[in-house]
């Protein structure tokens, strides 16, 4: 597939000119300052974009966003986290990325609440995190976003929690901004519906506008799943023709592939370069979230708007 140029990327979007786009990409490497290793792989134009297009082109709070996702990354690794790590919560299917793509060619993370195995919400952001990445390693040269598919047959309200909720919105917005293009919440029951009134106040509008209600019985919602999806590889269960379910050994063999690409997904151009800032570390402190710190005994209670995606 044929990959598409920054210049292409930003050509005509948010009503700026792609000349004042890649000014302001500009203005924001300046402000970071000289990366080396993966943190300088990871900054390429088309991430600068993303923080960017995640704060409406605002160049202060871009720039604030990406140093505090840099320090996480930093310190959390992301892109280390393999199959052994994440097996056991895996092991339900509570989280798994689709054998096909939607019909635009993005990756499709399918969630299914009623399969939670697990209370640590470490361990659950672990999962998430690696699914995530996983889903990025496998983007077409072409595609930013994924899809999210949360199958809600069998919900209850035990299933769920809403720090574990807040903890997903934050990872999700803070240091995945403009990887979502859409997520279809699939037979949500009524019970949900309270829930959702006390999870939306955590998102940012933009994010929240890419939240999708289907319902199997609704002809006029059905038509977002036409539209996305071929149905000869979409799931009985989420309206498709695929009497396929997942299936864990099949499931563990394709992410044990998938961890063998992470080396040649982040490799060095510079073999000389190291994994580490040339500033110091400090330097990106400034702006850090508290809410960086996954610990499960961590209790936040602190209201407001999670800004991002």
């Amino acid at each position: 597939m044929r990959a598409v140029s920054i210049n292409e990327k930003l050509n005509g979007s948010e009503g700026l000119q792609l000349d004042e786009h890649l000014l302001k990409i500009n203005e924001v490497k300046k402000l970071i300052g000289p990366l080396s290793g993966k943190l300088a792989l990871y900054c390429s134009d088309s991430c600068i974009a993303r923080y960017l297009r995640a704060r409406n082109w605002n160049v202060k709070k871009a720039t604030k966003m990406l140093k505090a996702s840099l320090k996480w990354r930093l310190e959390y690794k992301p892109e280390e986290i393999r199959w052994e790590d994440v097996a056991s919560e895996a092991e339900t299917g509570k989280i798994y990325r689709a054998n096909y793509k939607d019909k635009t060619g993005r990756p499709v993370l399918i969630m299914r609440p009623r399969c939670q195995n697990s209370k640590s919400v470490k361990d659950q952001i672990k999962y998430l995190v690696y699914s995530m990445e996983n889903a990025i390693i496998n983007l077409p040269s072409d595609e930013e976003q994924m899809v999210w598919l949360i199958d809600f047959h069998g919900f209850s309200v035990s299933n769920i929690s809403v720090k574990v909720t807040r903890e997903t919105a934050h990872v999700l917005q803070e240091h995945y901004p403009e990887r979502l293009g859409v997520a279809i919440l699939y037979d949500a029951p009524k019970i949900f519906e309270p829930f959702w009134t006390l999870v939306k106040p955590f998102l940012e509008p933009k994010t929240a506008n890419k939240v999708k209600f289907v319902y199997s019985g609704d002809s006029n919602t059905r038509t977002i799943m036409d539209e996305l999806f071929d149905t000869d590889h979409l799931e009985v269960s989420l309206g498709g023709k695929n009497v396929a379910d997942f299936e864990i050994s099949n499931y563990a063999e394709m992410m044990l592939e998938d961890d063998k690409k992470i080396p040649y997904f982040w490799k060095m151009e510079d073999a000389s370069a190291t994994s580490q800032l040339n500033l110091p570390i400090n330097s990106l402190s400034d702006h850090v979230h508290s809410e960086s710190n996954f610990d499960a005994s961590d209790e936040r209670t602190k209201p407001g708007h999670i800004n991002g995606d």
